[in-house]
């Protein structure tokens, strides 16, 4: 989990824009919770950020991601990449779509990504 206090910088694919291999997020220390992600360069509304990296897990845990598969079954993804350092927001400013996350809103550089990390999570701001 620890990252000795590094910056993990985020690489995305080559994007609907046709930029290759442009920086889009970093993790960096929170105001939020520990450690979160930021957007290094502005994202637009609908603008793929990344993808969730990791592997198969049945055991829920702080770094997991949960999700429907292609037969409707729910699977965990134990988090390897930046992005499982999330946090939750009530005003989230990113979703996912499987394993993929996308901007819900224009976001400014230096912002903090956010998703709601569920039901479970109402009463948590």
């Amino acid at each position: 989990m620890g990252t000795g206090g590094r910056v993990i910088r985020g690489i995305a694919e080559k994007g609907e824009s046709g930029v290759a291999d442009q920086e889009r997020f970093e993790v960096r220390v929170s105001p939020i919770h520990g450690r979160g992600v930021f957007a290094q360069r502005r994202l637009r509304a609908g603008a793929h950020i990344a993808t969730f990296e990791g592997r198969p897990t049945r055991r829920d845990g702080i770094h997991v991601l949960w999700v429907l598969d292609d037969h409707e079954r729910e699977i965990g993804i134990e988090g390897r990449n930046g992005l499982r350092f999330l946090n939750h927001s009530q005003h989230p400013n990113a979703e996912f779509s499987g394993l993929e996350l996308y901007a819900t809103r224009n976001i400014q550089p230096g912002h903090e990504l956010t998703i709601h990390y569920g039901e479970a999570w109402e009463d948590v701001d």
